[in-house]
């Protein structure tokens, strides 16, 4: 089976509302005295990401039917550029962008496996022509 891919044209997200926390793979030891004590509960834990998005009234659409008709209604994994990876250019080590022999940028790749969070996606109309779409999504190991 494969996951449906993000819309291409839905990329651009707020730094604003830009949250990870990552998901708790600790278990507290019990002890007598002293400072706690921390063993692994599990090996691979998953991020929870906060995410805000403004859209056109047709990239809203867009994203409506991702959401509605590609995943479910949010049910189904999909795939989703990573905002913080993707798309950005590869530095050498004093901060410039490396190139190809053409003279253009390379850019990195990154993609994550995720799926919407639990929380359901909160519109909200701003500018008065313009919609914010705020939305969590889970990113598998």
């Amino acid at each position: 089976m494969s996951h449906p891919v993000w819309p291409e044209a839905l990329t651009r997200f707020e730094r604003d509302a830009w949250q990870v926390q990552r998901q708790e793979s600790r278990q507290r030891r019990q002890t007598d005295a002293g400072p706690p004590g921390w063993r692994r509960r599990f090996s691979n834990p998953a991020k929870f990401v906060s995410l805000s998005i403004v859209l056109s009234r047709n990239e809203k659409a867009v994203f409506d039917r991702f959401y509605d008709e590609a995943c479910k209604q949010g049910s189904l994994l999909f795939w989703m550029p990573d905002p913080t990876t993707d798309g950005w250019p590869l530095l050498a080590s004093d901060g410039r962008p490396l190139l190809t022999s053409e003279g253009v940028p390379i850019l990195l790749a990154a993609r994550w496996l995720c799926g919407f969070g639990e929380q359901v996606p909160v519109d909200t109309i701003i500018e008065q022509v313009k919609f914010r779409i705020t939305f969590d999504v889970v990113v598998m190991p």
